[in-house]
């Protein structure tokens, strides 16, 4: 299997789509989660060396243009990161895969939490 986190989640949300079957569709998930995660942090490491020389005024700017609030307490690139991470096709695999396991009573945290 694919370990690029972005051909992963595309693979396993076209995968989803013909499942209904509960149990594979939670080994999906919890696999597209650990891709999601890893897609996340690749993202972040790469804003933050992006972001590593723009002043405050140049990242609020790049921020505001992309309708990510930077706000107190967050990194110089975390919010940039969560923004281009979620208009990446990985990311919107990923919430595909969500909702077609969803559909079907199947999430991340196990009955006994719920």
């Amino acid at each position: 299997m694919d370990t690029n986190p972005t051909a992963l989640l595309l693979d396993l949300a076209a995968r989803a789509q013909d499942l209904s079957d509960r149990d594979a569709l939670q080994n999906l998930l919890a696999t597209g989660h650990r891709a999601w995660c890893e897609g996340v942090a690749d993202v972040k490491s790469g804003i933050r060396r992006e972001v590593a020389n723009l002043s405050d005024a140049q990242l609020a700017e790049r921020c505001s243009a992309v309708d990510a609030p930077w706000e107190q307490g967050m990194t110089r690139g975390e919010a940039l990161a969560f923004a281009t991470w979620d208009a990446a096709p990985a990311a919107m695999a990923y919430t595909e895969l969500e909702e077609r396991a969803a559909l079907f009573g199947v999430c991340l945290l196990g009955e006994e939490l719920l």
